[in-house]
């Protein structure tokens, strides 16, 4: 009986050989070739005054670096989700920055268990990218040398 490592392995093996590489992200990493600053801004907190600083910072790095010079995405998981809940205070706030091309990604497990807690499904902002998983995406982002900020 194979254990739960190897069943893991071998499926990930089976993946590779059927489609030629191994499964990403939803969302592939841009390729912004005159970005001289690269951040992952995470939003992990339902407080109402650091989901406003994490919009804020990444405000600042457009204004410091210019849009052009810098690539900047914000993943908003678990209570943090909220920041791109549809209809948010903040959505003005969040297609000003998406117009000046900052990302932003919705973790889809979070998005399954809020919509599970509250009896609904949770829309979240036409501006954001759903990724199957708000860490994951961190560590993706980090891996390809995206500095990792937490407002």
């Amino acid at each position: 009986m194979l254990t739960s490592r190897w069943t893991r392995l071998l499926s990930v093996l089976g993946a590779i050989a059927l489609f030629g590489s191994a499964p990403t992200l939803a969302q592939d990493i841009p390729d912004k070739p005159f970005a001289e600053a690269k951040f992952v801004l995470q939003i992990s907190d339902m407080d109402p005054d650091k989901q406003t600083l994490v919009l804020n910072v990444a405000g600042n790095i457009l204004k410091y670096y210019g849009p052009d010079k810098s690539d900047v995405e914000i993943v908003a998981f678990g209570p943090g989700l909220r920041l791109l809940f549809e209809g948010n205070s903040n959505t003005g706030r969040i297609k000003s920055l998406a117009d000046s091309g900052v990302r932003f990604a919705a973790c889809q497990n979070t998005i399954n268990n809020m919509s599970n807690t509250l009896g609904r499904a949770v829309q979240v902002n036409p501006q954001a990218t759903v990724v199957p998983g708000g860490i994951v995406r961190i560590k993706q982002l980090v891996d390809a040398g995206y500095t990792l900020v937490k407002p």
